[in-house]
């Protein structure tokens, strides 16, 4: 009986993947598997990752024929795992030696569906401990009370699939898979629906991933059209939830982070190539226009002046059928 799959995808990361292989071989046990997915990575990965499945216990080696993106690789791993319990690592990051041990441990003792986990930022030789934005650590809670407020950053906020360990149960139940084919903010939809309709959750405060950020390969650096997943993936999370039954209370927190995500990324516009930038506008202006207007109301007069502005502007833009094809 395997106890827990790790799902681990790798794109064209060989600068990187021998440090993560290092570290789940220091959080090998007898009863781990360790599924590496190469999402027909073009670099030396695919090597690295073979070299893996012999020498690393555990190891189980799955190859795309065709770049799927993030969300679509780990879906691969939850497919081709048989854990009781599941937990992600991506091909760039590493971990702490026996945090699976820990982590495995701290899901029986609380007998939940899913635990949520802090993790440390690592840019360049900088560290920083990024905690659970929620309070209270250690209990078993009901994953829909931890959504709100709709002003301050909550849990599902905190999107990052690696930093906590799932229950199969949640896959039995068709909550765990990711949407297919998103390439960016793919978290998103998935953390909701998590938090949605999951029965239990809890925080600990176990540290043991090492999540590195300013990789040159990644999408969050790079100003392709891929960026622009995230209007599909927001655009998810706000039908789904204005089809939940508690769409009243949970809709302004949606509509109010969708908007903060697009003002982020407007804000730093100049990072997109032109042709994506100009999509990012008149998509993003469509993504206002579609969300209930009342709602969208409440969530701008709450945001500051620069941001709200900046919104507002967006919204009455004309409708455009020109830009690139997302």
């Amino acid at each position: 009986m395997v106890k827990l799959s790790v799902i681990v995808p790798f794109y064209n990361v060989q600068q990187y993947a021998p440090d993560t292989l290092k570290s789940l071989r220091a959080n090998a046990r007898e009863d781990f598997e360790f599924v590496l997915v190469d999402d027909c990575s073009r670099d030396e990965t695919p090597d690295i990752l073979a070299r893996a499945e012999r020498e690393l216990p555990g190891a189980v080696y799955v190859r795309h024929e065709k770049n799927g993106g993030l969300a679509t690789a780990r879906n691969t791993g939850i497919d081709a795992a048989h854990g009781e319990y599941l937990t992600f690592l991506d091909g760039d990051d590493w971990l702490a030696p026996g945090y699976y041990e820990q982590l495995v441990a701290s899901i029986e003792q609380l007998g939940c569906d899913f635990v949520r986990t802090d993790h440390v930022q690592c840019t360049a030789r900088a560290r920083a401990i990024h905690r659970v934005p929620h309070g209270r650590r250690g209990v078993v809670l009901n994953p829909r009370d931890a959504i709100l407020p709709a002003d301050r950053s909550t849990s599902v906020d905190y999107a990052y699939a690696w930093a906590g360990i799932y229950h199969r149960r949640l896959v039995d139940r068709g909550l765990l898979h990711f949407t297919d084919g998103l390439r960016t903010a793919e978290d998103r939809p998935w953390i909701w629906k998590l938090h949605r309709e999951a029965e239990s959750f809890a925080t600990v405060g176990l540290l043991g991933v090492f999540y590195r950020r300013g990789v040159a390969s990644s999408l969050t650096q790079i100003g392709d059209v891929r960026q622009l997943d995230f209007i599909r993936a927001f655009d998810q999370v706000v039908a789904e939830t204005a089809a939940d039954r508690d769409a009243e209370k949970l809709l302004p927190k949606a509509v109010r982070t969708y908007c903060a995500i697009i003002s982020h990324h407007l804000g730093s516009i100049e990072r997109f190539e032109p042709a994506v930038a100009r999509k990012l506008k008149s998509m993003s202006a469509v993504a206002l226009r579609n969300m209930p207007q009342d709602v969208l109301d409440d969530a701008l007069d709450s945001m500051d002046v620069q941001r709200a502005t900046r919104l507002r502007r967006l919204r009455r833009r004309p409708a455009s059928t020109t830009g690139v094809a997302a």
